[in-house]
This record gives structure tokens, sequence and C-alpha cells, in this order.
């Protein structure tokens, strides 16, 4: 029996497949028309967006054997772009996704995609959230793209430009665990079978790079309320992420490196597997997107949030007064 295949479909009987996999439709006229019409009742709309793109943001099969699914980008697609907008202190109201596929693609792994859409949205983002439209066309690669929006329901947007010197920087969600799945799917081992796998720490690391474990829903929102001076998400590693702070707000910031060695500690035996230094994961790698927040030195941090540096005087970034030793992730350096 031969496997259906997006070049056996039309546009019409592809998207029929779609639809009804996305979960609720929470905006006032969703899917199906020419526009969606959501509702903006802060007067305000936060609006990101992002794209992932086939061999250059995901492998359909990695060197490991490990072969990314439909649901896998579902979700990732979600999750670094409802980050974006909670690091705006705001809540997540819709997605709108361009989806470019080529003929070959297995109708299978886009039904997949569509369900790792909605379980992610419905995992990670608020109530108010659904995909409430988007396009869908051909080309040589897979090609997803979302923008979303958000309401920041009356609160003012926080940006990362409000650092000031004695603000205490701190941060909520995963650190290198993204980086490690990536050095786990690159690498020599067998991940074809990750939830079969003798080694489920390493399986873990895997899933983590495929599926990022985000902070909890309110993280954002909780973190503006508490008064945080500025924020972002950590998308490119630490250390490049903080210097955006640093940069946009003209001050220094003093990474904790305590902290952050006794972080790295814990990937330690996994990163030994693989010739690697989980420090480097710690500091560098990006994809866990996890906030990072400056707040007043008298705010009281959020639910989640851990100190792991200090606001100073001066420019850049700095690891426990040194030089760090990794800057992080650049999509166009060498």
């Amino acid at each position: 029996m031969n496997t259906p295949l997006v070049a056996d479909l039309d546009e019409k009987a592809l998207l029929d497949l779609i639809f009804p996999r996305l979960g609720p439709d929470t905006a006032l006229l969703g899917p199906g028309d020419d526009a969606a019409v959501i509702a903006a009742p802060d007067g305000r709309t936060v609006i990101s967006i992002d794209t992932l793109v086939q061999d250059a943001d995901f492998r359909l099969i990695w060197p490991s054997g490990y072969r990314t699914t439909g649901f896998d980008v579902g979700w990732k697609c979600v999750a670094q772009n409802i980050s974006d907008i909670r690091a705006m202190g705001a809540v997540p109201t819709s997605l709108v996704v361009s989806l470019t596929l080529p003929g070959s693609t297995e109708v299978e792994w886009v039904k997949d995609l569509a369900d790792g859409l909605a379980a992610a949205i419905a995992a990670l983002a608020f109530e108010r959230c659904s995909v409430v439209g988007g396009d869908l066309g051909r080309g040589n690669a897979i090609v997803v793209t979302a923008a979303v929006t958000g309401d920041l329901e009356g609160r003012a947007p926080v940006l990362r430009s409000g650092a000031r010197p004695g603000d205490v920087l701190a941060h909520i969600g995963a650190l290198g665990l993204a980086a490690g799945g990536l050095a786990v799917l690159e690498g020599g081992l067998d991940m074809s079978d990750p939830g079969g796998s003798d080694d489920q720490e390493l399986a873990g690391l895997a899933m983590a790079q495929c599926r990022p474990r985000l902070p909890r829903t309110g993280a954002g929102p909780a973190a503006a309320v508490a008064g945080a001076t500025a924020m972002l998400d950590v998308s490119d590693g630490l250390v490049r992420d903080a210097g955006r702070i640093a940069r946009a707000s003209g001050v220094g910031i003093d990474l904790d490196a305590d902290y952050l060695r006794t972080k790295a500690e814990s990937l330690e035996p996994a990163a030994a597997r693989l010739g690697a230094d989980p420090l480097d994961w710690v500091l560098g790698g990006g994809e866990d997107h996890g906030l990072l927040a400056a707040f007043p030195p008298d705010a009281v941090l959020p639910e989640g949030f851990v100190r792991i540096g200090d606001v100073v005087d001066g420019e850049g970034v700095t690891f426990g007064g040194t030089i760090p030793p990794v800057t992080g992730w650049d999509h166009f350096a060498g």
C-alpha cells in the first residue's frame, strides 16, 4: 500500500485534513476566510514572527538516526513563537502559520505537524490562543513560519532596555538542555528510537531540542507584574542574550559563575559521553526558550525565577568578573 504524499492531494483536501486537528478556535473569526479577526481588548497588539527551515533549523533525518516528526516541528514552532510574546509580559492570543511543503512530503507528517501545533498550544500557551489561519504553498524544502499575537492586558510591555545597575538578573526555565540535545542528535550514538533507548538521559536531551520545555504558562506576565525592568527569551544562548539586554540598557551584566557551574555539573555525565563541555551548553546553548529578566533589587522574584547574576555599571557580559568562555549562537556567523 502506497503512502499518501502531499502531491497526491489538492490544497483544499490538505487543508481539510489540517484544520480539524488544530484544536479549539478562540478567534472572533478563525480559519476559512481571507483573514482572521481576533479580539484586542487592551487596544494594543504584541506581534512576533519566527521560522523553521529544513536543514537549517531541523533535519528530517539526524546523524544519530532520529527522524524528526511533524509533531516535533509543530511543537517547536509554537514554543519559540509564544516565548517571544511572554518575554514582553504579554499573553499569546493567536498564531497564523505559513507552511511550505515539497510534494514528496508524506500526508501523515503534515497531519502530525497539525497535532504538534495543537498539543503545544494546549500545554504551553493560554486558553485564549489558537491557530487562526495561515498559508499553504509548495517548495523544495519544508518551511514553517508562524506569526503570533499577544495581549498586554493593560500592562506596559517589558522591553530589553530598562535594566539599571543594581538590578538582579534572574532566569526561569531550562539552561543547556536543548544544546545538549543538539549534540546528541548530531552525534554518533544511535537515537533512531529515543523512547526505546537504553540511555534515557541522552534521549531526554534529544527531546529537549525537538520539543523545548518552556517555563510555566504565566511566567512572562508574572515577571511584568513583579516589576521586571527588562526581559527577553533565551533563544541564542545565555551569554549572547544577556548581552542584548546589556546593550539595549547601556549597562554591564555579570553572570553568577558559581551558580552556573553548578547547573553545568548536572549535565556532566551526558557531556562526557559526547566529548563536550557542559558549561558551553549552559552559557552558549540556545533554544531552551527560558526567560531572562532584570528586577529591582528589592523585588520579590516570581515563582520559578532564580537569581543568576547582577546588572552592573559598564558594558557587555562577564562571567564571575571574567570573559565568558563562549558567546552563543549567531545565525550568520561561520
